[in-house]
């Protein structure tokens, strides 16, 4: 009986992990940067993880969308010897409770355009579901027909450099909010770069940079953060006056769905 109740009582738990919604809410001051560094709350960015080679060395972050499932950036070139950290905060601490997933299999856009750097976006499967808990819980991803507009203020998180010269990423996830840029606005910074698969954010004092790659580019609709933009390009230098580049979600949500639905 105690064994029952044990089970329909995780049950009941697991049930409570929806997409977009953190146990412990972020605290975002609206001037939090990557590059000069605000740290998160710890864990109130669930479903940010850690792609990390086997050394332990972390590349590219990404997004849990769901158990079995990461979004990253095909340009992180996640390959099945790499390892999935979920839970992680502070990555130089050793006792946090992480799950160290493995990777089944990495399905990778067919038009993914390395020069172009077009359809930015790679879907990693792992070998086992990861354990939802108050530290692990999964983004919810932004509808094709969702609209988000420019000056929409946008959070993007990573343990990517805090400045490019930088020897180190720092251990301790950054969080940065960014408004969201038209693709107009973006174009008089790059040109003919920017495609109606990238969305930009950013370019008023705050920049995502190396090592962030891949993670999140995360905004508030409805009570519940979704899944806007995948961290793809930007300044070399991680100019904070330039806006940072993303793979746009809405324009690639179908291709998703298909691998979703077909894996």
């Amino acid at each position: 009986m105690a064994f029952l109740w044990l089970v329909s009582c995780f049950a009941f738990i697991g049930a409570t992990y929806g997409c977009g919604v953190p146990a412990i809410p972020p605290v975002i001051t609206g001037y939090a940067r990557i590059v000069n560094g605000e740290e998160a709350v710890p864990h109130s960015w669930p479903w940010q993880v850690s792609l990390q080679d086997f050394t332990g060395f972390h590349f590219c972050g990404g997004s849990l969308i769901n158990e079995n499932w990461v979004v990253t950036a095909a340009h992180c070139g996640v390959r099945t010897s790499h390892r999935v950290i979920v839970g992680e905060h502070d990555k130089g601490k050793g006792d946090e409770e992480i799950q160290t997933m493995r990777v089944e299999a990495v399905f990778t856009h067919p038009e993914w355009n390395p020069y172009t750097i077009n359809n930015d976006i790679s879907l990693v499967k792992l070998t086992a579901p990861v354990t939802m808990n108050p530290r692990v819980s999964p983004v919810c991803l932004a509808a094709s027909t969702d609209v988000y507009s420019p000056g929409m203020r946008c959070v993007t998180s990573g343990w990517g450099l805090t400045r490019h010269n930088a020897l180190f990423t720092p251990n301790k996830l950054q969080q940065a909010a960014l408004p969201l840029l038209s693709n107009e606005e973006c174009m008089a910074h790059w040109g003919d770069k920017i495609s109606d698969v990238m969305i930009c954010a950013g370019a008023d004092g705050a920049s995502s940079c190396m090592g962030d790659s891949g993670g999140p580019l995360v905004c508030e609709k409805e009570g519940a953060w979704h899944l806007v933009g995948i961290v793809s390009w930007g300044s070399s230098r991680c100019s904070t006056t330039t806006p940072a580049v993303y793979a746009r979600v809405t324009a690639l949500r179908s291709w998703v769905d298909q691998i979703l639905a077909s894996n």
